[in-house]
């Protein structure tokens, strides 16, 4: 697009307009501007561009200074600041003349950004001006179908577009980063489970191993404490031979108890006399 443009590098020129100006600072002002000039028709766009800032710290609303420094950016296509110097021009502008090529090369400076839609107000503004300049219109004319094929794309939608996958991304972003943090609490979760359980286990076996379980010791005590009953019932119960043992020592007892009475009997009872001696 910008090949087909019809571009204004004109040399404004060498006037300043300072309000109530030194003239000795004009006077280097619009030397500057002369030089800066003669070094930019020789491509030497570096000392060029020095001269003009030399220019313009010398009278700030020296217009021509700004104006030629904006197209020396064009020319080197470093058009921010080529836009930012014709916006400065145009505040300082005084003739129609002037304004009309600055709307002109600022049109220019938004087609190559295509922002189309602005180039055709800065176009239409340089034709307010110079209604008869062609190279203005013709701009003019390849800028409104410009704006009109972005129309007919819907750039405001596209940005929409652009703005929701951005949101979504963001939201996809954040939802991750909540899951991270809930696995990372569950995972935690388990493992506290985890040495609880271990650390349970570990208890429960030194109760078995080490100390007693209550239950169990008094079960121990109580075992301790009641006799044996298989050894009660073996002391209760006797052997055949002490049964027949016991019968023989008590049948013997009776013998001799049965000897003694009849030992007693024979010997009969002694008889008291009514004689005293």
């Amino acid at each position: 697009m910008m090949n087909k443009l019809r571009l204004f590098l004109l040399l404004v020129t060498t006037t300043a307009f300072g309000q109530q100006s030194d003239p000795l600072n004009l006077k280097l002002s619009n030397n500057l501007v002369y030089s800066a000039d003669e070094l930019s028709l020789k491509n030497d766009f570096t000392n060029a561009e020095a001269d003009y800032r030399k220019a313009l710290s010398k009278i700030r609303d020296n217009e021509t200074a700004s104006f030629n420094l904006g197209n020396t950016y064009f020319e080197n296509e470093n058009f921010d600041e080529a836009l930012y110097r014709y916006e400065e021009a145009l505040e300082h502008a005084k003739s129609k003349e002037d304004k009309h090529k600055i709307f002109h090369n600022i049109g220019n400076i938004l087609m190559g950004q295509k922002r189309c839609k602005e180039a055709v107000e800065a176009y239409k503004n340089g034709l307010r001006l110079s209604p008869k300049d062609n190279e203005t219109r013709y701009n003019y004319a390849l800028a409104k179908e410009c704006m009109e094929n972005q129309s007919d794309k819907n750039p405001d939608d596209e940005g929409d577009d652009e703005e929701n996958k951005d949101e979504n991304e963001e939201k996809d972003k954040e939802e991750k980063n909540e899951d991270d943090q809930k696995k990372e609490g569950d995972d935690q979760k388990d493992k506290n489970n985890q040495d609880s359980d271990q650390n349970q286990d570990g208890n429960d076996k030194e109760d078995d191993q080490g100390k007693p379980n209550e239950d169990n010791e008094g079960k121990d005590k109580d075992n301790k404490n009641k006799p044996n009953q298989q050894q009660q019932s073996r002391e209760g119960k006797l052997s055949p031979q002490q049964i027949k043992n016991l019968l023989e020592a008590m049948n013997n007892q009776e013998q001799k108890v049965q000897k003694k009475i009849n030992k007693e009997k024979q010997k009969g009872v002694k008889v008291k006399t009514d004689k005293d001696w």
